[in-house]
């Protein structure tokens, strides 16, 4: 037996026959054909028993209790076996949707990673704009340009002439 609540009934025809012959009342031997025609009625009714009780009993559990579910007898019941397939797909879309939400969690956390560095990027290339503009100023070109004596440049004094041209000579 599994549990108190189950109960497991085996039948042997040689028993069964054995009990209706003992509780028979006027079972002698005279009366021959009467317990001939006890033991084709015992027979039928081993069988008709034997139908009832079969595997492919449609009965639900008599009581959905927390002791059956998490005893896996929920499990054996005929709904659970007709519907085995559905709930395996069930199980893997789940499997799929757990799969892809963990999948754009990376990518996420992938972006946010690269956005930083753009960022990063971004404040570094100012900079350096910046030290470039300051470094190749008209003004600091040429003082450095007299600093180290390389050259004879120096600020013209005389404002610039526009000079014009006639297209016709």
């Amino acid at each position: 037996m599994k549990e108190n609540d189950d109960i497991t009934l085996e039948f042997s025809e040689d028993a069964l026959q054995e009990q209706t012959k003992a509780t028979m009342p006027g079972n002698d031997a005279e009366g021959s054909s009467r317990p001939q025609k006890e033991r084709l009625k015992t027979a039928s009714t081993f069988e008709q028993i034997k139908q009832k009780a079969s595997e492919d009993d449609d009965a639900p559990v008599s009581t959905l209790t927390l002791r059956t579910i998490l005893g896996g007898d929920i499990l054996s019941t005929q709904f659970v076996r007709r519907q085995v397939w559905l709930l395996l797909l069930i199980m893997l879309f789940i499997t799929i949707s757990v799969a892809f939400r963990y999948q754009c969690q990376q990518d996420q956390i992938q972006i946010s990673k690269m956005e930083q560095q753009l960022v990063d990027i971004k404040y570094k290339a100012l900079s350096t704009a910046s030290a470039l503009t300051e470094r190749t100023r008209k003004s600091r070109v040429l003082e450095a340009l007299l600093e180290n004596h390389d050259s004879i440049l120096h600020i013209s004094t005389v404002p610039p002439y526009v000079i014009h041209v006639e297209e016709g000579e």
